[in-house]
C-alpha cells in the first residue's frame, strides 16, 4: 500500500479483522470475476440495485441458542463489570439458507459499499471507515440501532442511556485513533440518524464524523496508516488491545475478513468502509455474521434480538407495490 500509494498507482485492498491477512491489488490488474466491488457508486462493477419484480426469492435464518449467547454476554459483562472494558462488540455466525447466490446478492442488494470476493464471501456494508480527500481524513462510526417502525424511535434511541454511553464510547475511541495519524482531528457532526431499508423492515442508525489532517506525504505511508487504525473501533471496542483478549474468548470463532476493511485508493483519495453485513460460503452452508456493542447497562435479550435483525439482506424490486420482498425468517 505504501509503494503503491507513493506511485500514484490506484488500488483495491481488504485487511481481516485481526489485519493478519491483507490483500492489495493494483486496478489495472483486478479481475472483476474473481473480486467485484462498487463503493458510492464507483467500482469495477456496476451492480444492479433493483430486484426482477418476477423473480422469487426466500430466505431462512438459523440464528446462534440464547443460551449460547447469554453465556456469552455474561462474559463480556463480567469483564466489564472487572474493569477491562467499557465497551465490547460481540458477535456470532449465523446460518442461512437462501435461493439467491452471493452474486445475485451483490448484484441486487442495496448498499454504499459492496464487494464480491470469488464464490467465498459478499459484503453489502452501510459504515464507512475513514475516507480520505485531499489530506483530510475522516471517519464515521455507526453505533446504535433501532427499529423505525416503533413510536418515537429516534428520539428514543437518542435518549437511551446506554445507547449514549456506548456512541460517546466509540466517537472518544476513534478521536483516539484519527489522533495517531493526523493533527487536528475534532468532531464534525455528533449523533445525526440515517435511515436503513432492509427486506423486513427499516432500521435507524446513529453515526457520528469525525475528520482531521494528515500530513503531506500521506500518500508514502497508506499501509501504515490504516496499520495504525486497525481493527475498527465500532467493531472491536475500548481499550481496544484488552477488549480484543476478551472478543477471543466470548466469541469462541474466527471471524476472518468479517469486520475487517476494504477499500480503494484512485490515485489521491482513499475511500474505505468496515466489513458488517457480511455473507461468507462454507463448508457448512452459508453463514451471515451480525453482532453490536454490549456495555454493563446491556439488556441480553434486546442484543440477542438487534443481532438477529441485523440479518438480511437489503433488496428492492422495480415493481413499486412489492418494493421489499418478504422473506422468510425460521428462527431456532
Amino acid at each position: 500500500m505504501n509503494h503503491l500509494g507513493a506511485s500514484g498507482t490506484p488500488f483495491l485492498f481488504l485487511i481481516d479483522f485481526e489485519a493478519k491477512q491483507w490483500m492489495v491489488e493494483p486496478l489495472e490488474t483486478l479481475d472483476a470475476k474473481n473480486i467485484a466491488f462498487n463503493f458510492n457508486e464507483k467500482g469495477n462493477a456496476v451492480a444492479k440495485s433493483v430486484l426482477p419484480s418476477d423473480q422469487a426469492i426466500w430466505f431462512e435464518k438459523y440464528p446462534v441458542a440464547y443460551a449460547r449467547y447469554r453465556e456469552a454476554f455474561q462474559e463480556v459483562v463480567t469483564q466489564q463489570r472487572n474493569g477491562n472494558s467499557f465497551l465490547t462488540n460481540l458477535t456470532f455466525p449465523t446460518p442461512i439458507v437462501t435461493s439467491l447466490t452471493l452474486e445475485e446478492i451483490f448484484q441486487y442488494s442495496s448498499a454504499r459499499y459492496k464487494l464480491r470476493v470469488g464464490d467465498e464471501f459478499v459484503v453489502f456494508s452501510p459504515e464507512t471507515f475513514v475516507q480520505i480527500n485531499d489530506g483530510v481524513i475522516a471517519s464515521c462510526p455507526m453505533k446504535g440501532t433501532i427499529d423505525a417502525s416503533l413510536p418515537n424511535a429516534a428520539q428514543r434511541i437518542l435518549d437511551d442511556e446506554k445507547e449514549k454511553a456506548e456512541h460517546a464510547t466509540i466517537v472518544d475511541l476513534i478521536r483516539n485513533d484519527l489522533s495517531r495519524v493526523a493533527s487536528q482531528v475534532q468532531v464534525e457532526r455528533y449523533r445525526y440518524m440515517e435511515r436503513l431499508t432492509t427486506s423486513e423492515k427499516d432500521l435507524l442508525q446513529v453515526s457520528s464524523r469525525i475528520h482531521g489532517q494528515l500530513p503531506p506525504d500521506y500518500q508514502h505511508r497508506l499501509g501504515d496508516i490504516f496499520s495504525e487504525l486497525l481493527p475498527a473501533g465500532s467493531i472491536s471496542g475500548a481499550p481496544k488491545q484488552k477488549t480484543l483478549e476478551i472478543i477471543a474468548a466470548a466469541e469462541r470463532y474466527e471471524r476472518g475478513f468479517y469486520t475487517g476493511v476494504c477499500g480503494c485508493f484512485d490515485g489521491r483519495n482513499v475511500d474505505s468502509a468496515v466489513m458488517i453485513r457480511f455473507i461468507e460460503k462454507t463448508q457448512e452452508g452459508l453463514l451471515y455474521k451480525s453482532g453490536g456493542g454490549i456495555t454493563v447497562y446491556s439488556d441480553p435479550e434486546k442484543e440477542y434480538q438487534e443481532l438477529i435483525d441485523k440479518v438480511y439482506v437489503p433488496l428492492h424490486r422495480n415493481d413499486q407495490n412489492t418494493e421489499r420482498p418478504a422473506l422468510q425468517a425460521a428462527l431456532a
